[in-house]
């Protein structure tokens, strides 16, 4: 940055000392200073100065053409907040160098002359922005750089940058993955190529005549526009059939690149169209509003961040919403199905209570005894699974991307949010009677082992750790809350790994493999082959995602003791079945206050574990669909309105047949359709 003492003198006193002659300096520090000081000054104060000193605005708009002649300014257009790199980190980790540490560019080019003129672009960007129309189109005609749009060179720069996007489309757009992506183009035409094909021709009319003018009624002008937009399609298209095919998160920043080229080429077709005289200064103001804008979130992250991981966490929520669909009950008979399904989860989570009981009286090291946690949660929770049982807080990760994807389809309505209300009603009574199938059973069955274990060994080996097992389940003496947030957080993570492993395998068509597997048909036969090709299809996600569940919840309370911090995990169903423990080992010896406050803290422990885990899972599928958060509040309001006129469907089975239809189709509409033959 140049050395001169800033905020000492202004705008004004800066022009004149500068421009009061014909200044033929081509150094930047006067448009720099000049910048830093024209955030602070009044615009129209600027405009009468150059009003009534028109040698010093002729001397400034002649500075002005000095220091961008010989200026390419085809990277402002090309680079700029564009991806440079097909992979998310390596973007992010030059992005992060770029703002800590900014390259060195070529000095020669209007990219520097930006760098240097303006180091904070969005507060310049920002203030002429706020400028009022007239203000700027006066600013431009007394510097004389109203029509700078149809300069011939200008104009080559233009066309020039048009054609270095176009190459780099067409680069990205033929890799055969980005091509296998969107299978329906291969019985067209490539408009890439006709795009290109366009391009050259709009060069040769330039290179005939410098002084060629594009305007709206120009036929290339018309072609080259439709095909940008089939070119737009085809990307939006591919996108689309990820959820058929799944994605790679290099395939979805090749995708992501290509969709900011072909809009970066869009903008610039748009500036080089001029219909009439006014057109010129309207056109020159939006280049110079575009290569601000560009450059202004040249290093955004938070920008790369969203648009890198929007459409892998709608992968992720997609595959998820795919599953949610089964734990919404809808009948009498689904109801009690559920309860069922979830009354078998509680059994074995008894079984899962009193084996960590044992395991944590065995002796040996903090990492032996998260060993056994974890083997011990991470193997239930896969019988849980394959057994077709239900474990009551793991439905909501998977229900909460069901109901973001119903609210993104289409046009939301009150009629719709009338239908939205009865679908959470069922959802709230699925999840109602999953918490009471897994705390009826759960709490009886383990009450009946350890009872059974007494009788048979002739010791009660609850009654050790019976008082420490009660305080950890009142709320007031322990952080049983937090702790049921962190099993919440588990639950949410669980189903992320899910939808990803969904994802892997749908793209890596990795259930095909096995089927085609030619070692596999050799030893084992076709018929099996393909049988562990379904099974893997059904049920690998699942599996993955219970046993990193089991995982996560063995080994935080060692991880926790080993680094000195109060961590533990806190789930309803083991709550439940803790408390029995607890009670057992009193031998039910407990005064009134222990006895209420433990079956309270059970179901507190369950609310927590819904919120977190639901609440977290709605935000990842609302973001990932790109839901209007405005309309929430609205929603809400539908859902207590239909609460309070029906508040047992929230608890019970009750139909109503028209509702329960359209329910049943806006859950049916959403859930896509994998291809077979891709």
């Amino acid at each position: 940055m140049p050395t001169y003492q800033r905020n000492k003198i202004n705008f004004d006193e800066t022009l004149a000392k500068y421009f009061s002659f014909r200044n033929e300096t081509r150094s930047l520090e006067p448009l720099s200073e000049l910048m830093l000081n024209l955030r602070k000054t009044d615009f129209a104060e600027v405009l009468e100065f150059l009003r009534n000193s028109p040698e010093i605005a002729e001397n400034f708009g002649y500075y002005i053409h000095q220091i961008f002649q010989g200026k390419p300014f085809n990277l402002s257009l090309t680079e700029a907040n564009i991806l440079s790199e097909n992979a998310f980190f390596p973007e992010f980790k030059k992005r992060i160098l770029n703002k800590i540490l900014p390259a060195v560019e070529n000095e020669n080019t209007v990219w520097f002359l930006v760098d240097f003129t303006s180091v904070r672009p969005t507060k310049d960007l920002e203030y002429f922005r706020n400028l009022h129309e007239d203000q700027l189109d006066e600013f431009f005609t007394l510097l004389g750089i109203e029509d700078f749009i149809t300069y011939p060179k200008v104009k080559r720069e233009l066309l020039f940058s048009m054609n270095i996007l176009a190459w780099r489309v067409i680069g990205n757009a033929m890799d055969v993955e980005v091509v296998n992506m969107a299978p329906e183009y291969r019985k067209f035409d490539n408009p890439f190529i006709a795009l290109q094909d366009e391009l050259d021709i709009l060069n040769a009319n330039y290179k005939e005549d410098p002084n060629f003018t594009l305007t709206s009624k120009d036929v290339h002008y018309k072609q080259i526009k439709v095909y940008l937009q089939q070119c737009l399609d085809f990307v939006t298209l591919a996108f689309k059939n990820s959820d058929k095919y799944g994605i790679s998160s290099k395939i979805n920043q090749s995708l992501l690149k290509i969709r900011q080229q072909l809009e970066r080429m869009s903008d610039i077709l748009n500036v080089m169209v001029i219909d009439d005289e006014k057109d010129a200064l309207i056109k020159s103001k939006e280049l110079f509003f575009n290569i601000l804008n560009y450059k202004s979130h040249k290093n955004n992250i938070r920008d790369l961040v969203y648009d890198s991981t929007t459409l892998m966490s709608h992968l992720i929520t997609n595959h998820t919403a795919e599953t949610g669909t089964h734990y919404i009950t809808s009948t009498r008979k689904d109801y009690i199905d559920m309860f069922l399904k979830s009354s078998g989860g509680g059994i074995i989570v008894a079984c899962l209570v009193v084996l960590k009981l044992f395991y944590g009286s065995l002796p040996g090291s903090d990492f032996s005894h998260a060993i056994l946690y974890a083997t011990n949660y991470a193997m239930g929770f896969i019988m849980i699974y394959l057994m077709g049982f239900t474990l009551a807080t793991k439905q909501p990760a998977m229900t909460a991307a069901t109901m973001a994807k119903v609210l993104s389809e289409g046009e939301n309505t009150k009629k719709n949010y009338r239908d939205f209300a009865h679908l959470v009603s069922k959802l709230f009574r699925s999840q109602f009677i999953a918490f009471i199938g897994n705390v009826l059973l759960s709490f009886p069955v383990t009450l009946a082992i350890i009872y059974g274990l007494d009788v048979l060994l002739q010791q009660n080996f609850a009654a050790e750790k019976a008082t420490k097992i009660l305080q950890d389940h009142d709320p007031f003496q322990s952080k049983a809350i937090f702790h049921a947030c962190i099993a919440g957080f588990f639950l949410f993570i669980s189903g992320i790994i899910s939808g990803n492993v969904g994802n892997s395998s749908v793209f890596y068509h990795i259930p095909k493999r096995i089927a085609k597997n030619p070692f596999l048909n050799y030893f084992l036969g076709q018929k099996i082959s393909k049988s562990i090709s379904d099974f893997h299809a059904r049920n690998w996600a699942g599996i993955v995602s219970n046993f990193w569940f089991g995982i996560f919840l063995g080994i935080t309370g060692p991880i926790g003791i080993f680094l000195g911090l109060d961590l533990d995990i806190r789930h309803i169903t083991f709550a439940a079945g803790n408390v029995a423990l607890g009670f057992y080992g009193k031998g039910f010896q407990i005064d009134a206050y222990t006895f209420c406050i433990s079956i309270f803290t059970v179901f507190l422990i369950g609310f927590f574990n819904f919120l977190v885990s639901f609440g977290l899972s709605m935000i990842l599928a609302f973001r990932s669909r790109k839901v209007n958060l405005g309309e929430v509040k609205e929603i809400y309001k539908e859902i207590f309105r239909y609460f309070m006129k029906n508040p047992l469907r929230f608890f019970f089975p009750i139909r109503s047949k028209v509702l329960d239809i359209r329910a049943k189709e806006m859950v049916e509409n959403t859930v896509s359709t994998k291809s077979e033959d891709h």
